[in-house]
């Protein structure tokens, strides 16, 4: 994974209260009172603290959760897992491997379909990114995921 993601002193001193809590602190976000849970736009979601992208919004599902949920990161690499012990109970913590930010936890009751596995998500430790400023932003090379024309061939040529 690239250098280029990784943790700075001005990035975290830009961080809100809740963003801090969240990626430095491992806190958690109240569920259905976060800025995604319910998003259904395009795009992709990067860390807040470091720019680097994590999940596309084409595995992102509703798990009923109140939490933004996907079936996996937009690349192996871009999210590293680790047991936490915490809260009385064994889970699995999801982090940022550029700036090792927490992002959430991961659970085995996903889409079985798509994998069967939950990436359970802080609103907080994200930054959405439209599709239509995917290229502005620095991100063009993930627009091939929202080309339904590209995928259709690719899909057809299999």
């Amino acid at each position: 994974m690239s250098n280029d993601y990784g943790k700075t002193p001005q990035a975290i001193s830009e961080l809100t209260h809740l963003q801090y809590e969240v990626t430095q602190e491992d806190g958690t976000e109240p569920p259905f009172h976060n800025a995604y849970w319910n998003n259904h736009d395009d795009g992709i979601y990067v860390d807040v603290v470091s720019g680097q992208p994590l999940f596309s919004s084409t595995d992102k599902y509703d798990s009923g959760t109140g939490w933004p949920s996907f079936t996996k990161p937009i690349d192996a690499g871009a999210v590293t897992t680790r047991t936490d012990r915490k809260l009385w109970m064994t889970r699995t913590e999801a982090r940022s491997t550029g700036a090792d930010s927490h992002l959430g936890h991961v659970f085995d009751d996903g889409p079985v379909a798509d994998g069967g596995l939950r990436y359970c998500m802080n609103s907080a430790a994200l930054r959405f990114i439209p599709v239509d400023r995917l290229e502005e932003e620095g991100y063009g090379r993930y627009s091939r995921l929202f080309d339904t024309t590209a995928t259709r061939t690719s899909e057809e040529q299999s």
